[in-house]
């Protein structure tokens, strides 16, 4: 089959198309043949050697997808051949025409759902909702400053938290961005590179703070994040995509008895043993009714996977970028 694989850490240029065997599933395992793959920021670090569950080269990128269940372990009882399903976790990896995924890694896909949009939700919305609906239980009246609001996790996590009932109040890097997130539903917009976040936050929700925030940035926004949440604020800490150490005061955060949370998805069910499936579930049947819209920002073919990082890499895209193993 062909794949996209990493030989060696690098830049974009080392994603390259290569012919591999395909998977053959073993008791527990579904076969799929994938038709639509997300490209993820975990993809982009996994790519330069900067991602910690990742492995060492030869790796085959990509986390998500959705495909037609081809071939089933014979202790798999969940999903039949010919099944449209959603898949996370696989092997060698999503950059391919094939994967294998536990049993438990693959959810039904529900009638109305297209390939790109099931394809989207295991990482970002799936992370937006546990975040926003587990972790920081985010509730109708309350008001989240989401961080990044036009990325994969932003975009959804925008829409989620208006689908809660809450006030949103949307950060991002461009005035064009700030303008998508509003469409998307966002009550208030900020620039972050022109404005100063935490002034104009206060003149939104005033020195009380905000009940909630999602930082999907991590590094010096961090510290920030601290200082925008109230008292008995839950800030969410979900990413590291600036890449560098976050400095904090703790008097930014324990007098107002606030409560940081983590989150890691990977870990999340590898270590902890989350089943997803049933968050899952429950986003396909939003995305499915017009609840939620994943946005797709663009397609790129297989072989054009290196052209997929530099797009994402340069923060061009609002919503997700895909890609179409079959072409």
């Amino acid at each position: 089959m062909k794949a996209v694989r990493i030989e060696e850490f690098g830049g974009p240029e080392v994603l390259r198309t290569a012919e591999i065997p395909a998977p053959e599933p073993g008791e527990d395992e579904v076969l799929v043949e994938l038709r639509a793959s997300g490209v993820n920021r975990a993809d982009v670090l996994t790519r330069g050697g900067g991602y910690h569950a990742a492995g060492q080269p030869p790796i085959v990128p990509g986390f998500e997808g959705s495909g037609i269940v081809r071939e089933t372990g014979a202790a798999v009882t969940g999903v039949s051949v010919g099944d449209r399903v959603i898949a996370f976790g696989g092997r060698p990896g999503f950059y391919a025409e094939y994967v294998v995924v536990p049993q438990g890694h693959v959810v039904r896909m529900p009638e109305g759902l297209d390939w790109d949009a099931a394809a989207a939700l295991p990482v970002a919305p799936l992370s937006a909702w546990y975040c926003l609906r587990r972790l920081a239980r985010l509730t109708s009246g309350e008001t989240v400053l989401v961080r990044a609001a036009a990325s994969g996790v932003g975009d959804a996590a925008v829409q989620i938290s208006k689908h809660l009932g809450a006030t949103v109040v949307a950060t991002a890097g461009s005035d064009e961005k700030v303008a998508w997130a509003l469409e998307n539903g966002a009550d208030e917009g900020i620039n972050h590179s022109s404005e100063d976040v935490l002034e104009r936050t206060r003149k939104i929700a005033g020195e009380a703070g905000v009940e909630v925030v999602l930082d999907t940035v991590g590094g010096r926004s961090f510290g920030e994040s601290l200082k925008l949440a109230g008292h008995g604020g839950r800030v969410v800490a979900l990413a590291n995509v600036a890449l560098e150490e976050s400095r904090i005061d703790t008097r930014d955060f324990y007098p107002k008895n606030v409560t940081i949370y983590g989150f890691q998805i990977t870990n999340l069910i590898g270590r902890l043993g989350y089943d997803p499936r049933g968050d899952l579930g429950e986003l396909a049947d939003l995305a499915a009714e017009g609840e939620l819209e994943v946005h797709v920002d663009r397609v790129f073919p297989l072989e054009e996977a290196a052209d997929a990082h530099r797009h994402v890499e340069a923060r061009r895209n609002m919503g997700k970028v895909m890609i179409h193993p079959a072409g």
